[in-house]
């Protein structure tokens, strides 16, 4: 009997090109046509007859891999964080794509700003921005972006965002200094849990992913 095909999700942007040479060690490898920058596929074959990938935002790597539309796929603990979901399993820390989330605000806010027990804030993570303001007894009202977090307090939108940052280049060249840090962040390697229960393909990956990882801290 053939087995059910399996599908692997990854997410279009910056962990992408950290995650392909770990994939490729752990026995994911996508076809040729993957590669090719002027290709806007949203699924691919790989050299197991029995997965194929998808490529998809970050946020909806968490979705198809939550609902079981995929089994297995590689995202940010950001993004894990933002939606909780309950199907979700974060097995595999892969120890790449490291940034931080951050709250960030004008270089010349007027200090007396910084006192107020409400704020509107720019951002695409409402939840994490919510909980983590409200641990501090402030309400915070965010504003969804899906980009172009930098120019809402210059436009008068939002007094303050909250983004992931990494080397802080983008906050500089627009104005912005970070000022408080929400949450590190790393790729994991994500699974639906009834995935892992049911498939002993899904289980051994895990165990090919972490093996992967595990030689490479000990490398370090």
């Amino acid at each position: 009997m053939s087995q059910t095909p399996l599908t692997f999700a990854v997410p279009k942007g910056r962990i992408l090109d950290e995650a392909l040479p770990v994939m490729a060690r752990s026995g994911v490898v996508p076809e040729d046509a993957f590669h090719d920058k002027g290709n806007r596929s949203l699924t691919f074959a790989t050299t197991r007859d029995d997965m194929s990938l998808i490529r998809v935002r970050a946020f909806d790597v968490a979705t198809f891999v939550a609902h079981g539309a995929a089994q297995m796929g590689i995202v940010g603990s950001d993004v894990i964080e933002e939606f909780d979901y309950s199907d979700l399993y974060a097995p595999v820390d892969l120890d790449i794509g490291h940034c931080h989330l951050a709250v960030a605000e004008p270089a010349d806010m007027d200090m007396s700003a910084r006192g107020a027990s409400h704020l509107r804030i720019a951002t695409k993570y409402p939840n994490l921005t919510r909980r983590f303001f409200e641990a501090q007894g402030i309400q915070a009202e965010c504003v969804k972006l899906n980009g172009a977090m930098e120019i809402a307090p210059s436009l008068g939108l939002a007094g303050r965002i909250v983004d992931l940052v990494s080397t802080g280049r983008t906050l500089k060249e627009n104005g912005l200094v970070e000022r408080e840090r929400i949450l590190d962040i790393s790729a994991r390697l994500i699974v639906n849990r009834a995935a892992l229960k049911t498939d002993a393909r899904v289980a051994a990956l895990v165990e090919a992913f972490r093996a992967d990882a595990e030689d490479r801290q000990k490398a370090a």
